[in-house]
C-alpha cells in the first residue's frame, strides 16, 4: 500500500508523520528545536535547525517502513514567518516568525501606502505585525546591507522543500499570510508590490496545495532516506492544512485548533472579507476555496508559559510516572468552578491578532486573591483561553458561515476538561479527531491528492479522516460562561489604554 508523508514545521518543534491511503499512521515523529527572543516583542529561529528537525524525523520514519512505498510528500508548517535567502541560498538571518511584534511602524507604512480598504479587499486582513510584508520592509528599514542581499523570501515550510527538491516555491494557501497575495484571485498582488516599492521576483512561485512542486534530490535522499524522485507536494499554512486534516472542507464547516496559537476556522466557497478586516480571509488549501479564521497568538501558550513559571514540580512529577505533565495541570484545575472563584485571565502574552489587531496587549490575572491558589491559575487561563477563541467565533457567526458543529485538533484538545470547557463557552457541539496528528496529517490527506491517490481533497477526507463522538455544552454552563466572557471584555476594554505604558518599564 502507498504510504503519504506529512511535515510541520511547527514554533516548538518538527512534526511528520506517514499515513497508509486509508488515513491510518504508520509511523511518526517529532523533534524540538530552540525559540530565540532577541528582544521584547521578538521571535526568531534558525531555518537550519528547522532543516536538522527535518532530517533525523525523516531518517526516524524511513528506517522503520519500506521507503519506497512512499509515494509523495506534503508540507505545512507556522505561517507568516520570513526566510530570507540570498543568491546562493544562504539564509541572510535568522527568520523573524509569526507572532515578532517589531513591524509596528511598517504596518502604518503598508496602511498608509495603500488604504485600509483597498488592503483588506485585496490581501482578505488588514496589516498586522506578525504577516511577512511588514517583516520585509522591517529588513530594508533596519538591515539594508541584508535587504541588499534579498534574492528570495519564502516561508518556514518552504524553506523544507528548498532543502528537499532545490525548488523555491510555495502555495496560495500559506502565500495568503504574506500580505502580498490577491486573495480573490489567488495571485500576487501588482498593486500592492508596486505599492510597497518591492519586485515580484523576491516572490517564489505559486501553487495550489495539491501540485507537485519538485521531486526529492539525490543530497536530500542521502541525508533522509527518501527516495530519490519522490514528489514533494505544494502543502499550505498549518490552519489551513490542519483543516483539511479534520475534513473541514466544505462551507459552513468549521474548526478551533489549539496549538501554540488558537484558531478558529471556517470554510468558505468564497472569498468573503469583513468589512472591518478583524478576521482574516484567506485562500483554503483547498483549490477553488476560501476560508474565514480568527488567531489569538498566545492559546496553548499561555499554558505552556503556565507550565513553565508555575508548575515545574507537576512536570519533574510527570516526568517521573510519564505522564503528560498537562495532565496533572488541567487534573488541578478540574478541582476548581467556572469562573475560577473570581479570577479572570487576559491570554495576550505576545500582543493580540483577533479581535483587537493589538501588538501591545498584555497578559495579565485579574482579581487575585488569598483563596487562590495554582489549580485556580490553571483554571482562569483555560477559561480565559477559551473567552478569546470565544471572539473569533462571533465574528464568524456575524457572517453567517458558522453551520453549527466544530471540530477540534491541536495539543490541547487531549484534554477532556478543555474540550467541555470548550463546548459549554461556546453553546456548541464538539468533536475531537479520533487522530490527533494536526496540520502534519492534512499534508499527508494533500500529498495522496496530490500523486493522484484521489482526485479531489474532499473525497481524500472522506476516505482518510475519521471523527470521534461529539462533547455536548450544557445550557446552564452556557449561560454562566456567557456572563464571564461579558466580563472578559471589558476587562480589555478598561486595561487597552495602560497597556502601551507599561513598555517604559520594559527590559532594553
Amino acid at each position: 500500500m502507498d504510504l503519504l508523508i506529512g511535515i510541520d514545521v511547527g514554533t516548538s518543534g518538527l512534526k511528520a508523520v506517514a499515513v497508509d491511503e486509508r488515513g491510518t499512521v504508520v509511523a511518526r515523529a517529532m523533534r524540538e528545536y530552540p525559540l530565540h527572543l532577541p528582544g521584547p516583542g521578538w521571535t526568531e529561529q534558525e531555518p537550519e535547525d528547522w532543516w536538522a528537525a527535518a532530517v533525523s524525523a525523516l531518517q526516524d520514519i524511513t528506517s522503520r517502513l519500506n521507503p519506497e512505498s512512499i509515494a509523495g510528500i506534503g508540507l505545512t508548517g507556522q505561517m507568516h514567518g520570513s526566510v530570507f535567502l540570498d543568491v546562493n541560498g544562504e539564509v541572510i538571518r535568522p527568520a523573524i516568525l509569526w507572532n515578532d511584534q517589531r513591524t509596528v511602524a511598517e504596518c502604518q507604512e503598508i496602511t498608509e501606502r495603500i488604504g485600509q480598504e483597498n488592503l483588506i479587499n485585496l490581501a482578505g486582513s488588514p496589516a498586522l505585525t506578525g504577516f511577512t510584508a511588514p517583516k520585509i520592509l522591517w529588513l530594508r528599514n533596519h538591515e539594508p546591507h541584508n535587504f541588499r542581499r534579498l534574492f528570495r523570501v519564502i516561508l518556514p515550510k518552504d524553506y523544507i522543500r528548498f532543502r528537499l527538491t532545490g525548488v523555491l516555491a510555495t502555495d496560495v494557501a500559506d502565500g495568503s499570510g504574506t500580505l502580498l497575495l490577491d486573495v480573490p484571485d489567488r495571485r500576487w498582488s501588482r498593486t500592492i508590490l508596486d505599492r510597497l516599492g518591492l519586485s515580484e521576483d523576491i516572490l517564489p512561485e505559486l501553487f495550489e496545495s495539491t501540485a507537485v512542486t519538485g521531486r526529492v534530490t539525490e543530497t536530500a535522499a542521502r541525508l533522509t532516506g527518501l527516495p530519490v524522485g519522490t514528489p514533494v507536494v505544494a502543502g499550505g499554512g498549518d490552519q489551513a492544512v490542519s483543516a483539511v486534516g479534520m475534513g473541514v472542507v466544505e462551507e459552513g464547516m468549521a474548526s478551533v485548533s489549539l496549538g501554540t496559537s488558537g484558531v478558529v476556522f471556517a470554510a468558505t466557497d468564497r472569498p468573503l472579507v469583513h468589512p472591518g478586516g478583524r478576521v482574516h480571509t484567506f485562500c483554503h488549501a483547498v483549490p477553488g476555496k476560501w476560508h474565514v479564521m480568527g488567531v489569538m497568538l498566545s492559546a496553548g501558550g499561555s499554558l505552556r508559559w503556565l507550565r513553565d513559571r508555575l508548575f515545574s514540580e507537576e512536570t519533574a512529577v510527570a516526568g517521573r510516572i510519564g505522564l503528560d505533565p498537562y495532565e496533572l495541570i488541567t487534573a488541578q484545575a478540574q478541582r476548581v468552578g467556572i469562573g475560577a472563584e473570581g479570577l479572570l485571565f487576559l491570554p495576550y502574552l505576545t500582543g493580540e491578532r483577533t479581535p483587537h489587531a493589538d501588538p501591545w496587549a498584555r497578559s495579565c490575572f485579574i482579581g487575585l486573591s488569598l483563596n487562590h491558589d495554582k489549580a485556580h491559575l490553571a483554571r482562569a487561563a483555560m477559561e480565559g483561553i477559551t473567552m478569546g477563541l470565544k471572539d473569533s467565533l462571533e465574528l464568524l457567526r456575524e457572517l453567517g458561515i458558522y453551520g453549527g458543529e466544530i471540530r477540534i485538533t491541536g495539543g490541547g484538545a487531549g484534554s477532556p476538561l478543555w474540550r467541555q470547557v470548550l463546548a459549554d463557552a461556546f453553546a456548541s457541539p464538539l468533536r475531537r479527531m479520533e487522530l490527533n496528528e494536526g496540520a502534519a496529517f492534512g499534508a499527508a490527506v494533500l500529498a495522496a491528492v496530490g500523486v493522484g491517490l484521489y482526485g479531489e481533497v474532499a473525497s481524500a477526507c472522506r476516505e482518510m479522516v475519521r471523527v470521534g463522538e461529539p462533547v455536548e455544552f450544557s445550557q446552564t454552563r452556557a449561560a454562566c460562561y456567557e456572563q464571564l466572557y461579558v466580563l472578559y471584555r471589558e476587562a480589555y476594554i478598561r486595561l487597552k489604554e495602560i497597556f502601551p505604558n507599561l513598555r517604559q518599564f520594559d527590559k532594553k
